[in-house]
């Protein structure tokens, strides 16, 4: 049986202004260093609620949709997280009374973050 999720890999169009965001957005997401590959980097990699997300380079998803992913917060969180994400001037939306937000990155990948 699983034990935990091991990562989350995520296609993206650039690595690095992917963690980059990650890393504006959550103050307590960790950069980590990844290998590279034929001496180009092709993928980042970032720690962030205890889970690995391997962003890879390529095409992401053409339109966003339903498939997104919810992280769990505090509702002082939540609204810090809103402010540094106006501030880096990405578009987001609250919802359920204003105990969720989602938003999305550079490649239509959408987070949800839950307050509830």
């Amino acid at each position: 049986m699983p034990k935990a999720i091991s990562h989350i890999a995520l296609i993206v169009h650039d690595p690095e202004q992917t963690a980059r965001l990650f890393a504006a957005v959550f103050p307590d997401a960790r950069v980590l260093d990844a290998e590279p590959e034929d001496g180009h980097h092709q993928e980042a990699h970032v720690e962030l609620a205890g889970v690995r997300f391997v962003l890879v380079k390529g095409m992401g998803p053409a339109t966003r949709h339903g498939d997104h992913i919810a992280l769990r917060v505090d509702a002082a969180e939540l609204r810090a997280c809103a402010e540094r994400l106006h501030v880096l001037q990405i578009e987001y939306q609250m919802a359920r009374g204003e105990s969720a937000l989602y938003f999305s990155d550079y490649d239509n990948h959408v987070f949800e973050l839950d307050a509830t």
